[in-house]
């Protein structure tokens, strides 16, 4: 390998030996940049080990880490630590890259360094990525995820400031690539928990909100397997999303921002959280409600009340888990909304499915108001 690496890939791999093939195989396809792939063995017992080894005897590119089980954070925080390109990315092992992404984001940055020296590289280059919804099923899609095509700053480079819808959705921090040194000086790492941990949310943050250059290729190339059994979507505990709401609350106030704007979107999170649990019963647990009413007391009311993408009955729960006067508020703004996310789900995945999944959210969005309503009665 030459001493120059322009992307270095990280992946955090723990009994992944069904998919790992796949993933490494995706990303060798990268060829017109100089990469190097760090493949972090987290005390895996079942063949993943073997996997890494076989790709690594055939490919020069790629580095075996292998170390007892510590989690995710601690895994990409190990890798991170040995990379030497001038970007760092991160795949996970369940999933898998359509086309040359790094290739492609790497040329793409670079197009913003006019002098060409590497003073001008964006600190983050950010992707959509692909949904793989209702993965190793007879229904198995690939869909557009939520901000296709609805990143548009008015130029770029540009800052979480300029459009913070782009902390505002899942937080896909794997379909980007962050320049190492921006990273090192601003001493971003990775929460080190056990297991997943959903710390990818904190990550989120801590690199958009730090960023002073940020560009958007909308182009998708990472396929995320949904949901898939035993991931940590699939297996959180519901009060893992709060204390992670906490931890991405907690940079905001770090970082002194009052910027209304990712002040919303950080809100609208707590209101995807907070929605989820309800429909799962959270409301009948003291605790949860508890941990529900401390993340929307650290939100204020006008925040609270310019959310029309958020039903009326789930604001009004918000003020009344944080102990606030409730007010009446008009759905018409709501409902407006809803409409308008019709209108794009057709556009980017088609009628069928935005049919399917408007009727599937009417019904989530229909149970979650009874029982905010049952609350309220209680």
């Amino acid at each position: 390998m030459s001493e120059s690496v322009d992307v270095s890939v990280v992946l955090p791999i723990y009994n992944a030996e069904k998919y790992l093939d796949q993933a490494l195989s995706s990303i060798e396809v990268n060829s017109r940049v100089s990469l190097e792939i760090i493949c972090v063995n987290d005390g895996s017992t079942d063949s993943s080990l073997t996997i890494m080894l076989d790709h690594a005897a055939r490919d020069p590119r790629i580095r075996v880490i292998d170390k007892p089980n510590q989690g995710y954070g601690a895994s990409v925080n190990r890798g991170f630590s040995e990379a030497r390109g001038t970007y760092l990315a991160i795949v996970e092992p369940d999933d898998y890259l359509d086309g040359p992404m790094y290739d492609d984001l790497f040329e793409f940055a670079c197009g913003f360094d006019a002098v060409g020296d590497g003073s001008g590289l964006p600190d983050v280059v950010k992707s959509p990525y692909w949904r793989i919804w209702m993965p190793e099923t007879p229904d198995e899609r690939r869909l557009h995820c939520a901000y296709f095509d609805r990143i548009k700053p008015a130029h770029q480079p540009f800052t979480v400031f300029d459009c913070p819808r782009v902390v505002q959705h899942h937080p896909s921090i794997w379909s980007a690539i962050y320049r190492r040194g921006f990273i090192e000086d601003a001493n971003i790492r990775f929460k080190e928990v056990p297991g997943a941990g959903w710390v990818d949310n904190p990550f989120l943050f801590e690199t958009m909100c730090q960023a002073k250059s940020i560009v958007f290729k909308n182009t998708p190339y990472y396929c995320y397997r949904e949901d898939l059994p035993g991931s940590s979507s699939a297996t959180r505990v519901l009060s893992l999303s709060f204390e992670r709401w906490n931890d991405m609350a907690d940079v905001v106030d770090r970082l002194g921002i009052t910027d209304q704007g990712v002040r919303k979107a950080l809100a609208t999170i707590a209101f995807r959280y907070a929605g989820e649990a309800v429909g799962q019963g959270a409301l009948d647990d003291e605790d949860l409600t508890r941990a529900m009413g401390e993340m929307f007391a650290r939100i204020d009311e006008k925040t609270i009340l310019s959310l029309e993408n958020v039903s009326p009955q789930l604001r009004q729960l918000a003020f009344r888990l944080s102990g606030r006067e409730v007010p009446k508020i008009s759905k018409l703004g709501y409902l407006r909304g809803l409409v308008s996310e019709f209108a794009y789900s057709i556009r980017t995945n088609g009628m069928g499915f935005a049919r399917m999944q408007t009727a599937l959210y009417l019904r989530r969005r229909s149970s979650q108001d009874k029982k905010s309503e049952t609350y309220e009665k209680s």
